[in-house]
Order: structure tokens, then C-alpha cells, then sequence
């Protein structure tokens, strides 16, 4: 019986917690983890097979390695940087759109059922390494008065209004971007899990229940939710890196 006194076994909070499967030397090894280096090594291994002996006529598993790095590469890095620019940024491109797309499918996977993105702490690595980059870029090709100014809107036309504009402009870019690029990942992906747990849960606990006609709902709304989450979770490796793409952007730009 739960605490609520109805025996529904609500999810929350609870459900992004796991035990250690093992501990060495004082670090705790859990499910989460496991399933974030079985990601890396999914990732590596796919693309190592893929491309570790390219053909001119691709097999299948080439054509299909060739089809995610062109969608990427194309529809994401041309796009946004163009191919002169954009075309050294690919491999990082197309790494971090893989790597957080498993992440995110674990959530409807047997077994797993579970995403790595929503613990927050792994959209916030993503996104320091997305930040270290343009921060990075954006010293090098413009120094530190150009970098100032690059982060800062500095433009004199503004006039009066122009140290507010520095002030804002430079904690939204430094402090508040690399923010909201990790949560817009961990939200959506929190929220998710918690929904499609929550139908899950409900459809076997009505289906134990004399609301058998209920859990029949519950159940094709948890499809539902499945389907909308394999489409979710394809769109926000999409967004992450299509961002990371524009704020490289912005560090390539020349500032006026």
C-alpha cells in the first residue's frame, strides 16, 4: 500500500533513483551509469563497423552509418555554418546528435526503460563541452575585445541603454545559455519518463481493479506515449545540436 492510501504507486522523484550496482573504491557504479557507457560503446562500436573499412559501393551497414552522418552533416551543420565553415564541426556534430539520441530511446526500451538525459547532470556536460567550444572559438578568432564584444551586444549606437544591454546580454550568454541548453534536454526528457511511467503503472494497477475498461485506456494512451516519446526524443538531439551549431555560429561571426 502507498503512502496515499489508495495503493497507486505514483511516480516521482523516486523513479529517477537507483541503487548502486556496485561500488569500487567509494564510487557508486549504478544503472544510469551503465547505461551511459553502454551508450558511448554503442556509438563507437556503430560507426567504427560502419566506416572502419568504407567501400565505394557501401554495404548496409555503411549506407546506413553514410544516411545519420549526411542527415546530420547536411540538414543540421550545412545548414546552419555552411559546408566551408561547418565541415570541420561535423564529427562533434554528429557524435553529440547519436550519443543523446540513445540516451533518450533507452526511456521505451526493455529492460533499460529508462532516459540518461533526464539526470540532469549528463545534458550539463553536453552542454559545457558545447560551451567550452564557443567560448573557445569565439577568443580565437576575434580576441579578447572582440570576445567582449561578441558576448556582450556591444554597439555604441544604443546609446543610453547600452551598459542595461551589456549587463543582460552578458549573463544571458555566459551564464544562462549553457543553462538552458542542459534543462531544455533534462526537462523534456524528465517529464517524458515521468508520464509514460505514470500510464505504464496505471494500466497494470487498474487492470488489477474492477476498472478493467480504464486500464484498457491507460494502456493505449501508454502506446501513445510511446510513440510521441521515439519522436521527442529523435527532436531534442535535433535541437541540442542544431543550438550548439548557432552559437558556434555566433562565435564565427564578425562582430560589427
Amino acid at each position: 500500500m502507498s503512502d496515499n492510501g489508495c495503493g497507486f504507486p505514483a511516480p516521482g522523484l523516486h523513479s529517477f533513483l537507483f541503487k548502486p550496482i556496485a561500488t569500487v573504491g567509494g564510487f557508486e557504479f549504478n544503472k544510469v551509469m551503465l547505461l551511459a557507457l553502454v551508450t558511448t560503446l554503442l556509438v563507437i562500436t556503430f560507426f567504427t563497423l560502419a566506416f572502419g573499412k568504407a567501400k565505394v559501393v557501401p554495404g548496409k551497414l555503411q549506407m546506413i552509418g553514410e544516411a545519420g552522418y549526411d542527415f546530420v552533416r547536411r540538414g543540421i551543420v550545412y545548414e546552419t555554418l555552411g559546408r566551408k565553415e561547418g565541415e570541420k564541426y561535423v564529427p562533434l556534430m554528429v557524435s553529440l546528435f547519436f550519443f543523446i539520441w540513445i540516451m533518450n530511446i533507452w526511456s521505451v526500451i526493455p529492460l533499460a526503460q529508462f532516459p540518461v538525459s533526464s539526470i540532469i547532470a549528463y545534458p550539463m556536460v553536453l552542454a559545457l563541452v558545447v560551451y567550452v567550444v564557443w567560448v573557445s572559438l569565439t577568443f580565437k578568432k576575434h580576441g579578447f575585445v572582440g570576445f567582449f564584444k561578441n558576448v556582450t551586444g556591444y554597439d555604441k549606437s544604443l546609446g543610453p541603454v547600452l551598459p542595461l544591454v551589456v549587463i543582460i546580454e552578458f549573463f544571458s550568454n555566459l551564464l544562462v545559455r549553457p543553462f538552458t541548453h542542459a534543462v531544455r534536454l533534462f526537462a523534456n526528457m524528465f517529464a517524458g519518463h515521468l508520464m509514460l511511467v505514470m500510464f505504464t503503472v496505471a494500466s497494470w494497477y487498474l487492470l488489477n481493479s474492477w476498472m478493467i475498461p480504464a486500464a484498457g485506456v491507460s494502456f493505449i494512451m501508454t502506446i501513445v506515449m510511446i510513440l510521441f516519446e521515439l519522436f521527442v526524443q529523435a527532436v531534442q538531439a535535433y535541437v541540442f545540436v542544431l543550438l550548439a551549431c548557432s552559437y558556434i555560429q555566433g562565435a564565427l561571426a564578425e562582430h560589427h
